[in-house]
């Protein structure tokens, strides 16, 4: 059964979320503690609705999308996936595509200015409405442009969700990982299996093995994560001003209903598309253990 722990330090009523300093912490030999507000009842009871702008965190193959598409199915909430974007350029055999096909299967990454450009094109259509990025920023590089296009429009990102999977958990998923490559829906003997084997649930097409989806190369994508894309983490932290940073643990099961009240609480805006169900998530019992401590 997996458990989640909220950590919450106090603050001056006008900031989000208080912050301890960070500097002494090595992001990956102690995890990152989770911080949210101590009471989301005042940001609900405001006048002001900000829509919902986050970014869905994560080492390579921790479920992120799989998150990201149950909330956009449930809620008003629009989904950038830097992954799927990428895959339609892949499928259309275009220029990004066949450099994107080429870089992936070498377990590499694109270039930060042609990432950037996908993905703030779709921002662009999104301005007001709530979403979730998923695949990007991945170093504070990338970040920080990131940050620069979305304060000059007025649209800074004002939740940051981490999903908190030991590395050996992973390598298991992967190792038993089928994608339907048109959709990129994600299956796994264990986790989320087909309702046939081997075939989508959806169309029914064939499902097939991603060429980066072998023990070798995720543990070279481990490895930047590890180096480039955790430090973000830290980056978050230092912007929680602005920026609230929650961290989940467990699979999408066990974060999917948490995630979703920090979400219900905070950004009234959020509206939701489809009737509760007691299937919105799989079915298993989540404990919660709040444990706050005064900020220092």
């Amino acid at each position: 059964m997996a458990s989640l722990r909220v950590l919450a330090s106090a603050s001056h009523s006008s900031l989000p979320i208080g912050v301890r300093s960070l500097s002494s912490i090595v992001p990956w030999t102690l995890q990152l503690p989770p911080y949210m507000n101590l009471s989301t009842s005042e940001e609900s009871s405001t006048q002001d609705k900000p829509a919902l702008r986050m970014l869905l965190f994560g080492k390579p193959c921790s479920g992120k999308g799989t998150l990201a598409a149950r909330l956009s199915k449930k809620y008003d909430i629009s989904t950038i996936s830097t992954g799927d974007l990428l895959r339609q350029h892949i499928s259309e055999r275009t220029e990004i595509g066949r450099q994107a096909e080429e870089t992936v299967a070498a377990g590499g990454l694109l270039p930060d200015g042609l990432i950037l450009d996908l993905v703030t094109s779709q921002l662009d259509t999104l301005r007001s409405k709530n979403w979730i990025l998923d695949g990007f920023p991945r170093t504070q590089r990338q970040g920080r442009l990131l940050d620069i296009f979305l304060e000059k429009h007025n649209i800074p990102l004002n939740l940051v969700a981490n999903v908190d999977i030991s590395d050996d958990l992973l390598l298991e998923w992967v190792s038993n990982r089928w994608i339907h490559l048109p959709s990129g829906r994600v299956y796994g003997t264990s986790y989320n299996p087909p309702k046939v084997p081997g075939l989508d649930d959806i169309t029914g097409e064939p499902l097939t093995k991603r060429p980066d989806d072998n023990p070798e190369t995720f543990s070279r994508r481990l490895e930047y994560y590890y180096a480039q894309t955790s430090p973000l983490l830290y980056y978050y932290a230092s912007r929680a001003y602005s920026t609230r940073l929650v961290n989940l643990q467990g699979d999408p099961d066990a974060a999917g209903p948490m995630l979703e009240t920090i979400i219900r609480g905070s950004f009234p805006s959020v509206r939701t598309r489809i009737a509760p169900s007691q299937n919105s998530w799989l079915s298993g019992q989540l404990q919660v253990r709040l444990s706050l401590q005064p900020s220092q």
